[in-house]
C-alpha cells in the first residue's frame, strides 16, 4: 500500500519528541509535551472544547464502524454512569477472522524497525492528543470520572503513559545494535570473521483487556509497547467502557494505513452482553501478551492459565499509610482529605488504610489522641465536600452498583467517623454520587481484620488503631506482602521513623510518599518519573512503565553469516 506519510515527514515531526521522552526517562525530570488544560486545545488542528463536545455527541446511536475483517455482527450496550445510554454498536469479530488477519501484517511491520515504528505510535498519538476533548467525554461517561478529571487522566496524562512506553520500548530494542562485525585472533593462523545481525522479532498478537475505570490510562502502556516492539494488538475494552479505546483504536487503524502498513496490526474485539471473552482469547495460541487490569481473581486465573502468553496485569491491592507524627497537621489532614475524595476513591491508588497509634500522635499543633486524628479527618473531608458543586467535581460519579454496595456495607463494619452522603449532580441527575465513608476500626480485634485486610474498592476508608508506630509498620508489612499495595504513604517528622517505614517498603517492594501536604498526593503519578505500581508484591506483577514492562516484548533473533 502506497504511504501518505513518509518516513521523513515523520522523522521530521516526531524525533525531536522521541529523544526528549528519551532523556526524560533517563533523567526522571518533569516533563510533558501534552498540555493538561482545556483551553490549550482549538489550534493546530486540534478540536476545541465546544467541536469535542459535538464530536462526542455525534457518536450516540450510531455504528461504529472500522472495517475490520471477520465482522460478523453488532454490539453495545453502554450507559453512562451519569445517565445517559450512549446507544454505540460496535463491530462483533469472528476471532477465527479477525487473528489471521492481524498476523498477516506482522512481517512488515516487524522489518520497519525501532525507530520507524516509534515514530507511527508518536503520530498515533499525536493525533489522539489533538482529539482530547472528544476523548474526555467518551472517558467521562464510560468510568464516572468528573469531566476535568477525565480530560487530564484520560487525556494527556493517559498520552505521556502511551508515550513513555514507546520510549522504553525503543531504549530497549535499540540496546543491540543491528549489525556487527566479529573477528577472533587465530594466532598465526587468518582470525575467525563473521558478520552478524541482530532483529528485534515480536512475540505475536498482544491482547489488552481494558478496565471500565481508568480505559485510556491503564490501557494505553500495554498497547504501545507492545505497537512499538512489533506485536499486533487486540483491544478489548471492559463492556461498560468500549468508546475511549474504540476511538483509540479507529485513530490507530488509520494512521498505519497512512504510513504504509496493515491497518489490522490493530483491531477491537467487543464483546455481546454476558459473552465473557476475555478467557477465550486470553487461552487462544496466537495470543502471546496479555496486559490486563482489574480484579485478583481474573488476574490470578490469566496468569495460572494463559500459558503461551506473557501477561502483565495490574490486580487489587490494600493501600495503607502510616501516621506517626506530623509538623504540618493542617497540610496532612487537608492532603488525605483529598487523596481519599478523588474520584470517589475508584483509584487503584487510594488510600483505604490509615494506621493510627491508639494514644495518639505528635503534630506541630500539639499532641493528638487517635480519636481527634480520626475526627479531624473526617472534618477536612467534610469540609473539602461541603459545597455540592465543588464536591460534584471531585467525585464524579460511582462507577456501577457494586461499588454503591460495598459503601453501604462499609458502615455496618465498624464505628461510623465520617457518614456518607448522597449528592445530587444537577447537569446529571441520575447519576449515583456520593461523599466517602470512614470507619473506625481497631487493628487488635481479630473481627475488625477481615475488613481493614481486604480491599474495599471505592469511597471506603479504615482508620486503624494500632498499638503503636511499630506495631503499624509490621501490619503495614503483612499487607503489602499478603494482599499487596500499589501505594503507600507515611507522616512522620523522626527520621529514624522515616528509615524504618522505608526499610519494609524496600523489602516488600512498594512504592512509598512521605509527608505529603502540598499539591501532590499519593493517589497520582507522574508519567517519565514516578513508578506506578513495581511488580514486586500481589497488587500487580508489572511496574508502568520500566525496562521489564518493554523487554520481554519482543525477543532478539541473530543471523549469522560467514565473512
Amino acid at each position: 500500500m502506497a504511504a501518505e506519510l513518509t518516513t521523513s515527514q515523520l522523522s521530521e515531526k516526531h524525533r525531536t519528541t522521541l529523544d526528549q521522552a528519551l532523556d526524560a526517562i533517563r533523567t526522571r525530570a518533569y516533563w510533558s509535551p501534552h498540555p493538561e488544560h482545556p483551553k490549550a486545545y482549538g489550534e493546530n488542528g486540534s478540536l476545541s472544547a465546544a467541536e469535542g463536545l459535538a464530536a462526542f455527541q455525534a457518536l450516540h446511536g450510531t455504528r461504529f464502524e472500522l472495517d475490520q475483517p471477520g465482522t460478523d455482527g453488532w454490539t453495545g450496550a453502554e450507559v453512562s454512569p451519569y445517565g445517559p445510554e450512549l446507544g454505540i454498536e460496535y463491530p462483533h469479530a469472528d476471532i477465527d477472522i479477525l487473528l489471521p488477519a492481524m498476523r498477516a501484517g506482522m512481517g512488515a511491520w516487524r522489518e520497519a524497525g525501532p525507530e520507524n515504528r516509534a515514530l507511527v505510535c508518536l503520530e498515533i498519538l499525536s493525533r489522539i492528543s489533538a482529539r482530547t476533548h472528544e476523548l474526555a467525554h467518551a472517558v467521562m461517561h464510560t468510568s464516572g470520572q468528573a469531566f476535568m478529571m477525565a480530560f487530564q487522566a484520560g487525556g494527556p496524562h493517559a498520552q505521556d503513559r502511551g508515550l513513555e512506553a514507546v520510549a522504553y520500548a525503543y531504549a530497549e530494542q535499540v540496546r543491540t545494535p543491528g549489525v556487527a562485525e566479529w573477528s577472533k585472533p587465530q594466532g598465526k593462523r587468518d582470525p575467525l570473521n563473521l558478520s552478524k545481525s541482530f532483529t528485534a522479532v515480536p512475540r505475536g498478537i498482544a491482547l489488552l483487556i481494558g478496565c471500565n475505570t481508568f480505559p485510556t490510562w491503564n490501557g494505553y502502556p500495554g498497547l504501545f509497547a507492545s505497537l512499538a516492539t512489533g506485536n499486533p494488538v487486540l483491544v478489548k475494552p471492559h463492556p461498560r467502557a468500549v468508546l475511549p479505546l474504540a476511538l483509540t483504536v479507529r485513530i490507530a487503524r488509520e494512521v498505519l494505513t497512512e504510513a504504509g502498513f496493515d491497518p489490522n496490526l490493530v483491531a477491537l474485539a467487543a464483546e455481546a452482553p454476558g459473552e465473557g471473552i476475555a478467557k477465550t482469547l486470553a487461552t487462544r495460541p496466537e495470543i502471546r501478551i496479555i496486559d490486563y487490569t482489574g480484579s485478583t481473581s481474573f488476574g490470578e486465573w490469566l496468569e495460572t492459565n494463559a500459558r503461551q502468553a506473557q501477561v502483565y496485569t495490574e490486580k487489587a491491592g490494600v493501600n495503607t499509610v502510616v501516621i506517626d507524627s506530623t509538623d504540618d497537621y493542617k497540610g496532612m489532614l487537608s492532603n488525605l482529605a483529598f487523596s481519599l475524595s478523588l474520584y470517589s476513591g475508584q483509584m487503584c491508588t487510594t488510600p483505604q488504610n490509615l494506621l493510627i497509634p491508639r494514644d495518639g500522635i505528635r503534630t506541630d499543633a500539639g499532641a493528638k489522641t487517635y480519636d481527634e486524628v480520626v475526627s479531624d479527618l473526617a472534618a477536612s473531608v467534610a469540609g473539602l465536600l461541603g459545597d455540592d458543586a465543588r464536591a460534584n467535581a471531585l467525585l464524579g460519579a460511582l462507577v456501577n452498583p457494586d461499588v454503591k454496595a460495598r459503601l453501604e456495607a462499609a458502615a455496618g463494619l465498624g464505628e461510623v467517623a465520617l457518614p456518607s452522603r448522597e449528592i445530587t449532580n444537577p447537569d446529571f441527575p441520575q447519576a449515583v454520587v456520593r461523599t466517602p465513608v470512614m470507619v473506625k476500626l481497631d487493628g487488635a480485634k481479630p473481627d475488625a481484620e477481615a475488613a481493614y485486610m481486604s480491599e474495599c474498592f471505592g469511597p471506603v476508608s479504615f482508620a486503624v488503631a494500632v498499638d503503636s508506630t511499630e506495631d503499624g509498620m509490621e501490619l503495614l508489612r503483612r499487607t503489602v506482602r499478603e494482599k499487596g499495595a500499589m501505594t503507600v504513604g507515611a507522616y512522620t517528622t523522626s527520621q529514624v521513623t522515616e528509615a524504618a517505614i522505608e526499610e519494609v517498603c524496600l523489602e516488600e517492594s512498594a512504592q512509598l510518599s512521605l509527608n505529603l501536604t502540598g499539591g501532590v498526593y499519593v493517589n497520582q503519578t507522574a508519567a517519565f518519573s514516578d513508578f506506578h505500581g513495581s511488580g514486586g508484591n500481589p497488587a500487580a506483577n508489572a511496574a508502568l512503565c520500566d525496562a521489564a514492562f518493554v523487554a520481554n516484548r519482543f525477543r532478539v533473533v541473530e543471523v549469522r553469516r560467514q565473512a
